[in-house]
């Protein structure tokens, strides 16, 4: 989190806090939760079916369910889905490449031919 960097649309350094943070159900812990809520980071991550039924079988001492935003945890399919069409590309999955300059390269030709293929 700490290494997290949004660029800004106009001048001025980038922001070191999104607005929200879309995780998939393995970062759903309480630790990671209250971390992004010191922070003032809106958590967009579903929690799963065992820590739904810890929380209901405390009673009213589970607490209430974490806020969930449905339509924003979409963006995250579509996210999830681009990666892995990029990661149909052997080179791009299995990192063979030694340099970064090699490996981003290649990342741009798979999205560039991605994108014409559209």
């Amino acid at each position: 989190m700490a290494a997290i960097r949004v660029p800004r649309s106009g001048p001025g350094r980038p922001r070191t806090r999104p607005d929200a943070v879309l995780a998939d159900r393995a970062y759903s812990s309480r630790a990671i939760r209250s971390h992004l809520r010191q922070r003032g980071i809106h958590a967009v991550i579903v929690q799963p079916s065992d820590q739904i039924g810890h929380r209901l079988r405390r009673g009213s001492a589970g607490g209430r369910p974490p806020s969930f935003d449905a339509e924003a945890y979409k963006q995250r399919n579509a996210v999830e889905r681009c990666i892995s069409r990029l990661k149909q590309w052997r080179g791009l999955a299995m990192r063979t490449d030694k340099l970064a300059i090699a490996y981003q390269a290649a990342l741009h030709l798979a999205a560039i031919l991605i994108w014409a293929r559209r």
